[in-house]
């Protein structure tokens, strides 16, 4: 796809995809596409208005019609050769999630990776879609069977371009939906070129779209009479919003929110592998993930392994081992975190303001930092900052660290590092939090468990992967019979 652009070309401007080809509408809006690495122009998109929406759904709404009557043995298959073209292309698709989201090369063949790993599981429906057949009497059978919804869609942020939707896409179309993709205005690219994947994978045309836009193109979506269910990805205001109006206009929707997780350091934690860990959790994707360690609560006597991860965090730089954050905006909001919390006394341990990369000046880059001295209440140790900065705080006891932590209105993810396996039990099933992780400060599941928090992290029912993901993109019909005319009666004859 040539959407890149450079200081000496014509930055291309992309439209939307709609029936398996390029749609650019009546909407003459658009805005720029830039790459957080080095602050140029690297695309353009077309914004959506009601007629484009309108298309999509139009278009979703035929394919649908065909689409669910093929076998799920036959719908896999389109999963199968992505999977096999993505694989082989990992790079391409590697480098644009960079260029446009900011994480290294690394993380984002991680990120691709992890989309992946859902693709596969959804490869796997015909094993799993098994209807049950039960004879519930002489003579009478229950059995159960599963059918798409229609027409879905889902919104999805600008941390994870391909992994977020790629949580929803290969689940919902393989159960026989079709799927309209919005995805974050500030990394449309990524999506677009999965888009090419699917076409050249042989989805057939209508069943999946993507459309750009804005708050109005969400509106759209939730309002859309022919839509479905709505998945969502974002923060906790807007998952709260989209989940209200969505279900006030009779849409199934699971909208995961923000999270503030805590990781709990045991003085019996190993030295080593809590401060490796910690700071992949804390500094990985530059803070930029809903599963990132944002509060590290010390219990008792763990000044030692504080000092570890200090140095840990040290040796991470901007520009080598760390990207950059998304956005302008983004880089001060995280900077006058730090800057408030040391005017208000904390001690910056580590301090990551002023982030300079030579040769990308113009990049939006924070260091990662850390805060230290700072109290429970204060907004380091409760707002969701998105960003490469570990509050540090101390207790006492395991369950004053449970407290804090159950004290959070988040229930995203928590973890404790400890070598003590009834600490860790204990904090397991005390902690409110979704995904639990016991020296594994990224407790994201793999399939086939399923990802989802608890509390503001998730509005709705179920999770969004594996069986639960299933679930949500699915009815469940059961159907009663009886064909034996001789069998003996009871009640239910």
């Amino acid at each position: 796809m040539n959407t890149i652009g450079s200081p000496e070309t014509e930055v291309k401007t992309s439209g939307h995809f709609i029936n398996g080809a390029e749609y650019t509408g009546n909407s003459s809006a658009s805005i720029p596409v830039q790459s957080p690495l080095t602050g140029e122009t690297i695309g353009k998109i077309q914004l959506a208005n009601e007629d484009t929406v309108n298309k999509a759904v139009s278009s979703a709404a035929e394919a649908f019609k065909t689409w669910s009557e093929v076998p799920v043995k036959d719908r896999v298959q389109v999963l199968f050769r992505f999977k096999h073209l993505a694989e082989n292309n990992m790079e391409e698709i590697a480098s644009l999630i960079s260029l446009e989201n900011g994480k290294t090369q690394a993380e984002a063949k991680a990120e691709m990776e992890k989309g992946l790993e859902v693709t596969e599981f959804a490869t796997s429906l015909p094993q799993i879609l098994n209807q049950e057949l039960l004879e519930v009497s002489r003579g009478v059978d229950c059995m159960t069977r599963r059918y798409p919804l229609g027409v879905v869609a889902g919104i999805t942020p600008f941390n994870f371009p391909a992994m977020v939707p790629m949580w929803m896409i290969p689940i919902a179309i393989a159960t026989g939906n079709s799927f309209i993709l919005k995805p974050s205005e500030q990394v449309p690219l990524t999506p677009l070129l999965l888009a090419e994947y699917f076409q050249r994978a042989g989805l057939p045309n209508g069943v999946f779209n993507v459309v750009h836009g804005d708050r109005n193109t969400v509106e759209a979506i939730t309002d859309h009479p022919l839509i479905r269910a709505i998945g969502f990805v974002g923060s906790s205001s807007v998952a709260k919003a989209v989940y209200q109006r969505g279900t006030l206009n009779g849409k199934r929707v699971l909208a995961l929110g923000g999270a503030k997780n805590h990781l709990v350091v045991m003085p019996d934690a190993d030295p080593e592998i809590t401060a490796s860990n910690v700071v992949a959790s804390a500094y990985g994707c530059a803070g930029q993930r809903c599963m990132a360690a944002s509060v590290l609560i010390l219990v008792g006597k763990s000044d030692h392994i504080l000092e570890k991860i200090v140095h840990e965090a040290s040796t991470i730089k901007a520009g080598i081992n760390l990207g950059a954050v998304i956005s302008k905006a983004a880089k001060q909001r995280i900077e006058n975190y730090i800057t408030r919390a040391e005017k208000n006394g904390a001690n910056i341990l580590v301090d990551g303001r002023n982030a300079f990369v030579k040769g990308k000046e113009n990049g939006t880059y924070v260091n990662p930092s850390i805060i230290e001295g700072i109290g429970a209440d204060h907004e380091c140790a409760c707002d969701e900052i998105f960003g490469p900065v570990l509050s540090v705080l101390r207790v006492n006891t395991l369950e004053e660290a449970l407290s804090i932590e159950n004290a959070n209105p988040y229930g995203n993810a928590a973890a404790i590092y400890t070598t003590n396996g009834g600490s860790a039990r204990y904090f397991s099933e005390k902690a409110n939090a979704g995904m639990i992780g016991v020296n594994i400060g990224v407790p994201v599941p793999r399939e086939p468990f399923s990802f989802g928090g608890w509390n503001n992290s998730r509005f709705g029912y179920g999770d969004i992967t594996g069986m639960e993901g299933v679930r949500f993109w699915t009815n469940l019909k059961k159907i009663t019979q009886k064909w034996t005319a001789s069998a003996a009666k009871n009640w239910m004859s």
